[in-house]
């Protein structure tokens, strides 16, 4: 695999400039805040292959969606999160020179992300075409404790000769989307100017109404004294220039600050004063805001690392995958999600799929507050009037809901008819992450509140979309696109059936247990969504009779009909220069195969592990694991899980290595159109659910814990119903450290205990 970074503890070094792989390193050097993030572009100017990016939460655009065929139903646009303005913009002229790294000689270079701290750092040293030599030093950060708020810090050091110098310094809001369908703009009425010495930009963008201001303040400091700016505007940019002469060895330190609001937190009229008035705030300088951030960081490191000792590589990947998840989601504004992008490139434009509910979930859950993974609920709640939409326009009846599989604002914008149409499972996943929410937390009014409407309404929707075979009188779900979306337009996907199924059962349940419990809530819930016996009976019947495909001989779950009779080949089988797949074969080679993307009946066996037997299970992975090609970002994970309970060690520590360092070594080779940021909770889930072992059963945290070979040890800490657990497990022993001031009952390997407020127990391991 091709290094591109340095291996380290805590930081993404880039030890040398590499044109060839830049966009690479632009995406893995990504900062962000939550509430808005940029792609790692060097500020000056740069005319080699880049992709300048800047990103902020909640905005975004419906752009046109190309298509030849349009079908009842079919999404009206493909919303794209939006570039936003270039606020690290700077042109450097050095004795009438441009900068530009595209040519400029470059005699050393490094640039490295401090993940601990949150900053991006980068050190340049430069030849200029007179022969003088100049030292260039920049950091950068979006503030986690200011979250308006974003610094860059430039110095510029004469090294043998004077040297003058011109530094212009932009907020530029002449951007584009780079894959706007008919390079269309999606930005108009940009207005700029100043107040006094605070440069402000604002722009609005077209249909969506959208209203984003920016402002300023540039100062350049030699020994102590500040250095005057020429202001400069025109059409869509404002700007401060600095002229000004270095002595050898004399520094020159400019540095910029930057408030950035939007009307997706702001009135439209406050936007441009919330802005300029942050700037304009004297009480912190850069030094006192970098402090802050530091700290704001650590504080969020305590109760999110996992601690790794004797493999780098291993814990260089699992903090970067936190890392990157922490800067796109902080979890305080349930109209927002994750996106599989978050604000490190514009690839699958929507805010959310799938994705969230199947991996996020656990991981903020586990490291958060609860009120973060409840936030995750209650944005699916917000939008079940337009799923409900969504499968009106499909034909579908009775407040039958089908949430879609890419959206921003609850409206499917997916452009694949194979995708929107047919991959539905997203719905069951939906419907797991209400179930696996209130089994971690205990949050049984979650379920009256919210939970319980949409579970019926998903339900509705696997009601209508089953019917009886005329041959064999079982109910069958025709025409579906499993996890494995290189089988498109399948009958009886082994794992869509299951999961119908069980969001059936599960939301008859949860209405038993209502109607048991709280007659008057039933009586409410049941006139609230027209709940009729005749329905719930229909429900059972679908339960005790949907057609699951299976080998009766081997035991095999089928993936759906008719794959026994694919070729029986396996990724061994492949030829080096055939991978990835999708990168090289023809569509029409890639269905009639018999490879797997991702884990389809193994996603199954993953989310019900407890209904099925370690045979069944072993029976399944041993067959369906060489079969796939591991070309989603999801798929990794869940066999390393998997491959941790059937005590496949080495295969649970390759499946991890390839999720944790996944972009960081571009194992499917797109890593340049930015980072798998959903994906990465499955890096945490592969330690903790993986060779950690944790579950929730019977109310409590259970552990099961393995090490692997290479490792030295690993430790990390978990949220549980408002208590803090810590487990910790080296080659003899694991000990879990409780944090809290409350007793907390837990297990390990199977031993139920109780550890004492502030105490330590410690077991031999196992095996």
């Amino acid at each position: 695999m091709k290094q591109y970074i340095t291996l380290d503890p805590w930081k993404i070094i880039e030890d040398s400039f590499n044109p060839e792989h830049h966009q690479i390193t632009e995406s893995l050097m990504s900062i962000g805040n939550g509430r808005m993030g940029q792609r790692a572009n060097n500020p000056e100017t740069y005319n080699g292959d880049t992709l300048k990016g800047n990103y902020i939460a909640g905005v975004y655009y419906p752009d046109k969606t190309r298509v030849g065929w349009w079908k009842n139903g079919y999404p009206e646009y493909f919303a794209k999160v939006l570039n936003s303005l270039d606020w690290v913009k700077k042109e450097v002229r050095i004795d009438d020179q441009l900068i530009d790294l595209s040519t400029s000689a470059i005699t050393s270079y490094k640039r490295w992300l401090d993940m601990q701290e949150g900053i991006l750092y980068r050190d340049i040293a430069l030849q200029l075409e007179s022969g003088k030599s100049v030292n260039i030093h920049t950091e950068r950060f979006y503030s986690i404790a200011d979250q308006d708020r974003c610094f860059i810090k430039y110095s510029i050091k004469a090294v043998d000769h004077e040297i003058n110098v011109t530094i212009t310094d932009h907020l530029d809001f002449n951007v584009r989307n780079s894959d706007s369908n008919y390079d269309e703009d999606f930005w108009e009425d940009r207005s700029q100017g100043f107040q006094n010495q605070y440069g402000y930009i604002s722009a609005k963008t077209k249909k969506t109404d959208f209203l984003v201001a920016a402002s300023f303040d540039s100062q350049l400091i030699i020994d102590d004294k500040a250095i005057e700016s020429t202001k400069d505007l025109s059409t869509g940019e404002v700007s401060h220039r600095f002229n000004f002469s270095l002595q050898p060895n004399q520094t020159a330190e400019h540095v910029k600050s930057v408030a950035i609001c939007s009307s997706f937190y702001y009135d439209k009229s406050e936007v441009l004063d919330k802005a300029i008035n942050q700037v304009k705030d004297p009480i912190h300088d850069y030094s006192s805001h970098k402090q802050k951030h530091i700290l704001a960081w650590a504080k969020r490191w305590q109760s999110c690392d996992i601690k790794i000792a004797g493999d780098v590589s291993a814990q260089q990947g699992i903090r970067f995958n936190i890392f990157q998840l922490y800067q796109t989601y902080s979890g305080e504004d349930s109209r927002l999600n994750i996106g599989p992008k978050g604000f490190t490139g514009e690839k699958y434009g929507g805010s959310t799929y799938w994705d969230t509910e199947a991996y996020c979930l656990p991981f903020y859950m586990s490291t958060g507050s609860q009120e973060i993974a409840k936030n995750l609920l209650i944005y699916r709640h917000n939008h079940l009037a337009k799923a409900i939409d969504n499968a009106t326009l499909l034909g579908f009846e009775k407040g039958a809901a089908l949430y879609p599989m890419v959206t921003i604002n609850g409206e499917e914008c997916h452009n694949e008819w194979e995708i929107t149409f047919e991959e539905i499972h997203r719905n069951g996943a939906i419907a797991f992450a209400i179930y696996n929410y209130i089994r971690y937390t205990g949050d049984q009014d979650y379920l009256i509140s919210h939970g319980l409407d949409v579970l019926i309404g998903i339900a509705r929707f696997w009601a209508q979309r089953v019917h009886r075979s005329p041959s064999t009188g079982l109910y069958v779900m025709m025409g579906v696109t499993g996890p494995n979306e290189y089988e498109n337009n399948v009958d009886n996907n082994w794992y869509t059936n299951y999961i119908a199924r069980w969001c059936l059962q599960y939301t008859r349940e949860c209405i038993d247990k209502i109607r048991k419990n709280t007659s008057d809530k039933w009586t409410l819930l049941k006139a609230n969504n027209s709940i009729e016996e005749t329905e719930l009976d229909r429900w059972a019947d679908i339960i005790s009779q949907l057609y699951l495909p299976k080998d009766e001989e081997t035991g095999l779950f089928i993936q759906h009909d008719g794959y026994l009779d694919k070729e029986d080949l396996t990724v061994e089988d492949l030829r080096e220069k055939d991978r990835p797949i999708n990168q090289n074969w023809s569509w029409d080679r890639i269905l009639r195969s018999p490879f797997i993307k991702q884990a389809d009946v193994l996603q199954g066996l993953y989310f019900f592990e407890d209904h099925f037997t370690k045979e069944q299970i072993k029976t399944n992975f041993d067959y369906y694991e060489p079969k796939t090609v591991h070309e989603s970002s999801l798929s990794p994970c869940v066999h390393s899980i998997l491959a941790s309970s059937l005590g496949l060690k080495d295969k649970a520590y390759e499946m991890y290595l390839r999720t944790a360092r996944l972009d960081l070594d571009n194992y499917n080779n797109d890593t340049e159109d930015g980072c798998h940021i959903t994906s990465m909770a499955g890096t945490w889930m592969s330690i903790v659910e993986g060779f950690a072992g944790m579950r929730v059963r019977d109310g409590r945290l259970s552990f099961a814990p393995v090490i692997v070979d290479s490792w030295d040890s690993y430790s990390f800490k978990i949220n549980f119903r408002g208590k803090l657990l810590e487990l910790s497990v080296d080659k003899a022993r694991c000990s879990i450290n409780n944090h809290s001031d409350q007793p907390i009952e837990t297990a390990i390997f199977d031993k139920v205990l109780v550890v004492e407020a502030q105490e330590q127990v410690s077991f031999a391991l196992q095996g």
